[in-house]
């Protein structure tokens, strides 16, 4: 993924480990508040990412279709930086890390389903994904681009 992520209006491809095109972030630059579309590579959605401001904090819902998947904030309590991430249909899971730099891990139940990291990267503005085998790649996605949007 890009650094450059949330330049709103922006488009930004998502690459597999061999350098192929996999998943298109598409930033909607018209709307009132923050959202983007997940697009796989034949250009259908898998995910729309939508900031909801009118809240007592601010979070991001992750919507399949008329459904919502899941939803990031920012969790209250704790020195380092943390997100809630409540799903729908599945365990809840948390993000804690180095959020800003982009070297945190998402976990469910203690688990680690993903590891984000600049580190695996010699590009400036780019950082990786890696979900743990037969995590749901495209909602991991989706709440990476979540929190990106929320920091």
């Amino acid at each position: 993924m890009r650094e450059k992520l949330l330049s709103i209006g922006d488009d930004f491809w998502i690459e597999d480990d061999q350098g192929r095109r996999a998943y298109k972030v598409n930033g909607k630059a018209v709307r009132i508040r923050d959202t983007f579309v997940l697009e796989d590579a034949s250009g259908n959605e898998v995910a729309r990412i939508q900031e909801r401001k009118l809240s007592i904090r601010d979070k991001v819902s992750i919507e399949r279709g008329d459904d919502t998947a899941a939803t990031v904030h920012k969790a209250l309590i704790g020195l380092r930086d943390r997100f809630d991430i409540d799903v729908k249909d599945g365990a809840d899971m948390k993000a804690h890390g180095n959020i800003v730099d982009h070297e945190y891990e998402i976990e469910r139940d203690g688990r680690r389903v993903a590891t984000i990291s600049k580190k695996w990267f010699r590009v400036r503005e780019s950082y990786g994904v890696e979900s743990a085998e037969g995590e749901d790649v495209p909602l991991i996605l989706a709440i990476t681009v979540a929190i990106d949007s929320l920091t």
